[in-house]
């Protein structure tokens, strides 16, 4: 630790790097652990996949990943905020598909145009989540039974709306877009440069602001490698993903990042700046961490209860939505099968405890990763369907044992 002194007079402790590293250190032996392990297992993953299968890295497969993983992220970022209550949302699968047909049937049938349709989608998934953070929170029934009960009844939905079990297409170019079209080369070096600026402005701004209120501030070479580290895995991402990727680029050229990217990581930004930087975020970690004691506090609990559900079901109607753009249409099994499965292996295999309290939105994107990358070099490898449940299965028991035990190495350590 060095100690300095403002022109204005105040005292501002900057802790060296090899300081802060060794308090991560702590932190981490205490059982503070967060999406390391997730992040070291996406590492290892990747590094068996490619030399198993060198196409893994290949710039078609390596676009294919966002396509294939985005659906079940974007309903993980919702369960996110569940699962920091400590409750559960069985539904939020079935929800997704249920909002998906909602757009595709006004779409298709109705003839009405993408920007009239989604938005209904959106707040369909809105009123899914309302009715059951209120028969939560204001009932009083358990949100298992309850979102177990919309499980099944939203299965029944999705018959109804498709009159028992046809396909409906989708035609739309907007929405057929958003998961299957990329953004130009250009634009695509212009988000990836924006988007390390902004986070090097926000880096040094918060140092910043923090220094001149008196306050203990990270040391610069710690910044200063996390933005460069940002920055190596956005630009290389994008030099990946602007290589021509068409079998037949005379015919037709694919080249540049993906739509759904950027899209990913609007909602990962926001739901972020939502969860840290506001007084609803502060009280989400507030009830989840202790409920009697937030209530004690102040805090409107039922509310928040209420509100979590509203965000899970809303975006999972943007996974619906992202999930029926990808398949170029809606069946009775949108949402099905193991998309539920998928994003709470996602939320809890990126760091999101299942007892509440810990978590971060970024947990179900480092997730869905994983599972998006379990799934693809594994096909790849020729293995089968059922022996990829079994690997991530046993991937997401991996993950809860590592949450339970660091939780008890906390309470040991008196960190928590």
């Amino acid at each position: 630790m060095t100690t300095t002194t403002t022109s204005a007079g105040v005292r501002v402790v900057k802790p060296t790097v090899a300081g802060h590293l060794h308090d991560y250190w702590g932190r981490v032996r205490g059982g503070d652990i967060g999406s390391l392990p997730a992040v070291l297992g996406l590492i290892v993953l990747c590094l068996i996949f490619g030399i198993a299968r060198p196409t893994f890295f290949s710039a078609v497969n390596f676009a294919n990943l966002f396509s294939q993983g985005a659906a079940v992220i974007f309903i993980a970022m919702g369960l996110v905020f569940v699962l920091l209550l400590g409750e559960i949302d069985l539904s939020a699968g079935f929800a997704s598909g249920v909002c998906g047909a909602v757009m595709a049937i006004l779409l298709t049938n109705h003839g009405w145009d993408w920007y009239t349709a989604i938005p209904v989608a959106l707040i369909t998934g809105l009123v899914i989540g309302f009715t059951l953070g209120t028969l939560i929170a204001k009932v009083g029934i358990p949100s298992f039974v309850v979102t177990l009960a919309a499980f099944l009844a939203f299965q029944g939905i999705l018959l109804v709306l498709l009159s028992g079990g046809i396909n409906i297409s989708i035609r739309d170019p907007f929405v057929i877009a958003l998961n299957n079209d990329t953004i130009s080369v250009l634009w695509s070096w212009v988000l990836a440069l924006a988007l390390v600026a902004g986070y090097a402005l926000v880096q040094f701004a918060r140092v910043r602001g923090r220094a001149a209120r008196g306050l203990v501030t990270d040391p610069i070479g710690i910044v200063l490698l996390r933005v460069g580290g940002l920055a190596v895995l956005v630009l290389t991402t994008t030099a990946v993903l602007t290589q021509e990727r068409a079998v037949n680029p005379a015919i037709n050229s694919l080249k540049g990042v993906p739509i759904i990217v950027p899209i990913i990581g609007v909602f990962l930004i926001f739901w972020t700046f939502v969860l840290g930087r506001t007084t609803y975020g502060r009280h989400v970690y507030a009830v989840g961490g202790n409920t009697e004691a937030a209530r004690r506090a102040g805090i409107p609990v039922d509310r928040v209860r209420i509100s979590v559900f509203v965000i899970c079901s809303f975006m999972a109607a943007v996974g619906g939505i992202i999930a029926a753009s990808r398949a170029n249409s809606v069946d009775p099994n949108s949402g099905g099968s193991n998309v539920l499965l998928y994003a709470v292996g996602a939320a809890v295999i990126g760091g999101t405890s299942l007892f509440g309290g810990k978590g971060r939105v970024l947990d179900a994107v480092i997730g869905g990763a994983v599972i998006a990358v379990i799934d693809n070099g594994m096909g790849l490898m020729g293995y089968s369907a059922g022996t990829k449940f079994v690997v991530t299965g046993l991937i997401l028991l991996l993950a809860a044992s590592v949450d339970a035990l660091s939780r008890r190495r906390a309470a040991a350590t008196g960190t928590r």
